[in-house]
């Protein structure tokens, strides 16, 4: 017996990069209050995916692997009295992040948006894959 689809995604498209973007603000919106003051002026953008010359420095070869990127100067690192650091920002690519929702089928959407943006405003306040991981890990 075959089940009819959801009906709910029939007549719907994918998120666009509004909806992501919406998406982003919310979660930043949800952190606590101390995260979001040590984020600071931090730029969060959505594109579908890295352009070739980011993937191609981060020696990645299929952009469905890269789902979010930190791009500036961590705060541990910045110099007060220096000339002024271009913008952080964090990129969140829609497309693979799309694609990871689809692929594990076990969380909303939100959250995994929302994962990849405190895993990107850990990279700016200077945490390292392993210490990210760390934390999350004693989170769950």
């Amino acid at each position: 017996m075959t089940q009819a689809p959801n009906p709910a995604w029939n007549d719907q498209p994918a998120p666009s990069l509004d909806d992501f973007a919406r998406l982003a603000e919310a979660a930043f919106a949800d952190l606590p209050e101390v995260f979001r003051q040590a984020a600071g002026e931090v730029v969060i953008r959505v594109d579908d995916f890295a352009d070739e010359e980011t993937l191609a420095d981060l020696e990645i070869e299929d952009p469905f692997e890269l789902t979010g990127l930190y791009s500036g100067v961590h705060i541990g690192e910045r110099d007060a009295m220096g000339p002024a650091a271009e913008p952080s920002r964090i990129f969140l690519y829609r497309r693979p992040i799309l694609d990871e929702w689809c692929e594990r089928g076990d969380v909303g959407l939100a959250e995994i948006i929302a994962h990849v943006l405190i895993h990107e405003i850990g990279h700016h306040l200077g945490l390292d894959d392993d210490q990210i991981h760390h934390i999350e890990d004693e989170a769950d």
